[in-house]
């Protein structure tokens, strides 16, 4: 991908990844800049910080659409900013096939598990239920799955026995702030190849974990 690379990210969170990657952009770390913030949640924190950075951010509602008619609208406004890749931040929506297929290996996004374990919702009472000694965080492609496509970057994250939910939380989420950057980094600058469920990066230095 091109130095001028444009992000787009859509949340339905906090949006501390968001910030984390916009601070990322703009010091040159990742070598693109975030060009549109959308959020299907009016109070999303990610669009309060986008608009404290000065960009664009928008609240599409989703109220009474379909799937495929909410995603047409997400399209239209990405479309509209000239958006090369689309990073997810915290996006609770399932996103239809047709837009997978818009944005084919285009769509990034952020798990908090190493992948393939512990997929779906509330990963990190997963991790303590199933009483594993590793647990972490995974960036990788979107694909027509839920938590499947193929894998960027993962960073691993130990499980302490005195774990409580919000302590394991607390630092899984310390290893997405550092790893979400990276791992775009990575991807913008290693020229990606997509190859079966692996991608490899053809322009890589040896980066990544």
């Amino acid at each position: 991908m091109a130095l001028t690379t444009r992000i787009g990210v859509i949340s339905s969170g906090r949006g501390e990844n968001t910030r984390y990657i916009i601070e990322a952009c703009r010091s040159g770390y990742i070598p693109a800049e975030v060009a549109v913030v959308l959020a299907d949640q009016e109070d999303a924190g990610a669009l309060r910080i986008a608009r404290s950075y000065g960009i664009n951010a928008s609240f599409i509602d989703p109220s009474g659409l379909s799937r495929l008619e909410y995603d047409a609208l997400l399209a239209e406004q990405l479309d509209g900013e000239g958006v090369d890749l689309v990073v997810l931040t915290g996006y609770m929506r399932i996103l239809s096939p047709e837009f997978v297929r818009r944005y084919k290996n285009r769509t990034i996004n952020i798990h908090p598990a190493l992948l393939p374990a512990f997929r779906g919702m509330d990963a990190f009472q997963q991790a303590l239920d199933y009483g594993v000694k590793v647990t972490g965080t995974t960036v990788h492609l979107v694909d027509e799955e839920v938590d499947h496509g193929p894998i960027i970057l993962q960073v691993p994250v130990e499980v302490r026995d005195d774990d409580t939910h919000e302590r394991l939380k607390a630092r899984v989420q310390e290893a997405e702030y550092r790893a979400y950057p990276e791992a775009l980094k990575l991807f913008i600058e290693g020229r990606p190849k997509v190859v079966g469920r692996r991608v490899v990066f053809e322009g890589a230095d040896g980066g990544g974990r």
